[in-house]
């Protein structure tokens, strides 16, 4: 039966294009500082949905406040880790959450932030390890965030980790259990495709990162599709973005749709442009 509802959930968040497009909206359990845009999640969650995100990770309160933005074919993906972004060693990881509570809350997948080379890595895989064996035996995905130590650390710092980190990361969580993993873009497509390579078949998202321009988020988006990828989880680049809806949009025609980066592009630049010269309303 666990296996039959792990089959059910997976299809729901990889769609019938092959597709999964996650908006993650946890960053108000992971930022040191509070991020304005936040203070607008129901619109946040409306836009993604209207541009085409299918799943949301989301923390319990936020997922209560926000359902009413859900389609029917909407999935939560509910987090069971945050990090202590102000605590004088970076990202220290917190557990949250678990496994039944996501069931209970009709979650179709439960997160985990994997940070290694923190000082902390014996407690983190340990956890991992015990999120991936509930999730078994419960019949629930598991995402895994087989990410850089500190999201929020410069990107010459994440230099010094590099793709050897991810992988190394990546592989540890398809031992554990993920059923699905997100990393983040390792600086090449050839340095992604070996990502997928060394998890497969175990489906892989690109995490969206350090907010970037549209042309660099799309393009590299389009690579990592192009190499295996199967989807994207994307969070700053949504949220800070002046219009959630058309980048969303854009990251789902890429995705979703398979146009060419410079297509969807040349479409949002258009929509940017009609929406600034639209009169405003007084």
């Amino acid at each position: 039966m666990s296996l039959l509802g792990k089959e059910i959930r997976m299809k729901r968040l990889i769609d019938e294009y092959n597709a999964c497009i996650i908006c993650a909206l946890d960053h108000g359990m992971t930022s040191p500082d509070f991020l304005d845009p936040l203070a607008n999640m129901r619109n946040l969650v409306r836009d993604a949905v209207r541009g085409g995100a299918n799943v949301f990770m989301l923390g319990r309160n936020y997922a209560r406040i926000c359902i009413s933005e859900f389609k029917k074919d909407t999935s939560l993906a509910l987090m069971l880790t945050a990090t202590s972004a102000r605590h004088p060693e970076k990202n220290l990881t917190c557990e949250i959450g678990s496994v039944e509570e996501a069931l209970r809350f009709g979650a179709d997948a439960v997160v985990v932030y994997v940070a290694l080379a923190t000082g902390q890595d014996k407690s983190t895989i340990e956890f991992t390890a015990k999120v991936g064996a509930e999730c078994e035996a419960l019949g629930i995905p598991f995402i895994a965030e087989a990410e850089y130590p500190n999201i929020y650390m410069p990107k010459g710092e994440q230099k010094k980790f590099g793709a050897d980190y991810l992988l190394y990361n990546a592989r540890i969580c398809a031992e554990l259990g993920a059923d699905i993993i997100k990393t983040n873009w390792p600086g090449s497509q050839e340095e992604f495709a070996k990502i997928v390579k060394a998890v497969s078949p175990i489906p892989v998202v690109i995490a969206g990162g350090h907010k970037v321009s549209d042309r660099e988020l799309l393009e590299r988006m389009e690579q990592g599709i192009n190499v295996g990828a199967v989807g994207c989880s994307v969070g700053r680049n949504i949220f800070l973005h002046e219009n959630p809806f058309v980048i969303t949009r854009a990251l789902s025609r890429v995705i979703r749709e398979k146009w060419t980066a410079k297509k969807a592009l040349e479409e949002l630049q258009e929509e940017l442009k009609n929406q600034a010269e639209r009169p405003k309303r007084i």
